[in-house]
């Protein structure tokens, strides 16, 4: 992605009426607090799904597919959807690791035919609607290490033998996992990282 989708999900929500100024400051907020990796994701996480509780699983599978082809769609890389068929053409196992929700992911994830997404699950209650809480781990920090290396576990190989592309200095504990950490647009903090570290820096 060209830019970051949590401020284009604000932005489809202002332009439908559900969110004001008010929403989208405090967004802007996290994310500031994001790119400089002091977030804390699971008070901010608990925060953004106060709204959700109560809210039937279609309703955000609907949402999420129609901000996908409205705001989405348009600010995929061509160079990210090259990277996805060079790993294609090489008989890798496609995933998407990600700490944004399953039904954010899906539709990128189809449309590049990616066959796995690793993200954060949200807790649903016996009559599938939201509880407002995250279903542990939090595909977040040492949370996505876990998650990926249990989708490494299920398609038979190794966190040792992967390559991870990322743009955030939260980021960090799961690229010094993989055996080939790659640099997208990164912000200022996984920029002096990866210079320091020699890590490939390249621009989507």
């Amino acid at each position: 992605m060209r830019i970051d989708t949590a401020t284009l999900y604000v932005r489809y929500q202002r332009d439908k009426g559900e969110a004001d100024w008010r929403d989208a400051t405090r967004v802007a907020w996290w994310m500031f607090q994001y790119t400089l990796g002091v977030i804390d994701a699971e008070r901010v996480a608990e925060r953004a799904l106060e709204s959700f509780r109560g809210k039937e699983e279609t309703w955000l599978k609907t949402t999420c597919e129609e901000w996908y082809l409205e705001y989405v769609r348009p600010h995929v890389a061509n160079a990210g959807r090259e990277a996805v068929e060079r790993h294609r053409s090489a008989g890798d196992v496609l995933a998407i690791v990600t700490g944004a929700t399953p039904y954010a992911a899906m539709p990128l994830a189809r449309e590049l035919s990616i066959d796995h997404v690793v993200a954060t699950r949200l807790e649903l209650d016996s009559v599938g609607r939201f509880t407002g809480r995250v279903a542990p781990p939090m595909s977040f920090g040492n949370g996505k290490i876990v998650l990926a290396e249990k989708l490494a576990a299920e398609q038979g190989f190794t966190l040792d033998d992967a390559t991870f592309y990322s743009d955030s200095i939260t980021d960090l504990p799961l690229l010094e996992r993989v055996k080939t950490p790659i640099i997208v647009n990164p912000d200022r903090r996984l920029r002096g990282v990866a210079r320091s570290r020699g890590w490939p820096i390249e621009r989507w």
